[in-house]
């Protein structure tokens, strides 16, 4: 009689598994991340203070509610939800509950448009993240340059991808339900999946 053995890696990724990471000020009613929220029930991230992002703070309120899950998740940050992401990696040991990223569109704290707001996030980790990650971004972001989105997606070790001119990837990007991205994140997910289990 054959017996199917599934190994402890590939795990089933359901709607209850996503975490949501808005960026400064939160994502409005009309952005891709709240649209999101609402179709697929994913949970968001909530921030004691949207209006002034400590990164300090950011990271201990996603290790908190990280600690707080049974299962790994998926993380699917846009802006300094990406930055968070990275911070948090960098600093955290308890990597092993996240089982990848979806990351849109990085802001960069350095821009002087942004650095008195975001000056706890300067200088932006450049450290490997331990799980799959894949960077999404575009050609025109206002908000951060493709060369410093390109150079975020290598220190991470993300894959990268360049979706053209479509601004922030935000509200204003007109992206709507942003199904096109929503069929990435589950690309991402079946790949990680089938990837193979490490050595013991």
């Amino acid at each position: 009689m054959l017996i199917a053995f599934v190994a402890p890696k590939k795990i089933v990724m359901t709607d209850s598994d996503v975490l949501i990471l808005p960026g400064w000020q939160s994502s409005g009613p009309l952005h891709w991340q709240s649209r999101w929220q609402a179709l697929y029930g994913y949970e968001r991230l909530e921030q004691h203070d949207w209006l002034r992002p400590l990164r300090g703070d950011w990271i201990a309120r996603l290790e908190e509610v990280l600690l707080a899950r049974a299962t790994p998740v998926w993380l699917v940050g846009h802006s300094l939800g990406c930055l968070l992401v990275a911070a948090w990696a960098a600093h955290s040991r308890q990597t092993a509950r996240v089982a990848g990223a979806l990351l849109v569109a990085p802001g960069d704290p350095e821009l002087p448009t942004l650095r008195p707001a975001l000056h706890s996030w300067a200088p932006v980790q450049q450290v490997r993240l331990p799980f799959p990650a894949l960077l999404v971004a575009s050609s025109n972001d206002p908000y951060c340059s493709l060369a410093r989105a390109q150079q975020f997606g290598h220190d991470w070790g993300a894959r990268f991808l360049l979706l053209g001119e479509c601004g922030h990837l935000n509200a204003d990007s007109g992206l709507g339900d942003w199904p096109e991205g929503h069929q990435l994140l589950r690309q991402v997910q079946a790949e990680a999946a089938a990837a193979p289990s490490p050595n013991p």
